[in-house]
């Protein structure tokens, strides 16, 4: 089960962000607990890092979101901070708190529900993950982190890794519902790629480990979108 709080002082945007987890649950097919904090100094307190994810708001009566995760910073290293917020100006401040992201106010759902599976992306990929692959006659498993992208040919797919490739038959529709929440994104119609091994983008291609991969004109833009989240985040 994933573990999100809310910390957020606005009852209007407590039960948005709400509702869109309540709609992202059951469009991910996941299982989250939502705790909500009113204030930066209910979650400090007594803080004892049983969170895998913090949408903070940043200006709150008591204590601001800034300050809350400092001090949350000084005891949980690894749980995922994103801020909730319309102040843009502390926002891109999040750096020095090592802030996943930002999703500003007004909250539009199909942002926030990328943003957050860019934060269950990275909060699985601490703990391994592995895709069990049917080969020929035999099974192989990969550890989905490895995978840079998926290749699909005719009726197959292969897999490229970094221990070589595989090749196994399934739908690429099939692999891009199963791994969307680990940073795949659909560049075309016949590739599914890890952002996370993205290294940048050339003419229409983008490029992972020298290989050129290519972007569909009707999916760039979102790609563009995509990898400059991602390359902001590193």
């Amino acid at each position: 089960m994933i573990q999100i709080a809310i910390v957020e002082d606005e009852e209007i945007y407590v039960k948005q962000l709400t509702e869109y987890i309540r709609k992202y649950q059951t469009e991910r097919g996941r299982s989250i607990k939502v705790t909500v904090f009113g204030d930066g100094e209910d979650i400090t307190e007594n803080y004892n890092g049983g969170f895998d994810i913090i949408l903070m708001d940043i200006q709150m009566r008591f204590m601001d979101g800034m300050t809350a995760a400092e001090k949350i910073r000084q005891m949980d290293q690894k749980v995922i901070i994103m801020f909730i917020t319309n102040m843009i100006q502390y926002a891109v401040r999040g750096y020095e708190v090592d802030a996943m992201d930002y999703v500003v106010k007004p909250v539009e759902y199909f942002s926030f529900s990328q943003k957050l599976d860019k934060a269950v992306g990275r909060m699985r990929s601490e703990v391994k993950e592995f895709l069990t692959i049917p080969i020929g006659e035999g099974v192989v498993k990969i550890d989905i982190a490895d995978i840079y992208f998926i290749e699909g040919q005719r009726h197959n797919v292969i897999y490229h890794t970094s221990r070589g490739d595989y090749c196994s038959r399934i739908t690429m529709k099939e692999l891009e519902e199963k791994l969307a929440v680990h940073n795949f994104f659909r560049c075309a119609k016949g590739y599914l790629v890890n952002m996370n091994h993205v290294e940048g983008f050339v003419g229409s291609d983008c490029v992972i480990h020298n290989v050129h991969i290519p972007v569909s004109r009707t999916r760039k833009k979102e790609f563009m979108n995509l990898l400059l989240q991602n390359l902001n985040m590193e």
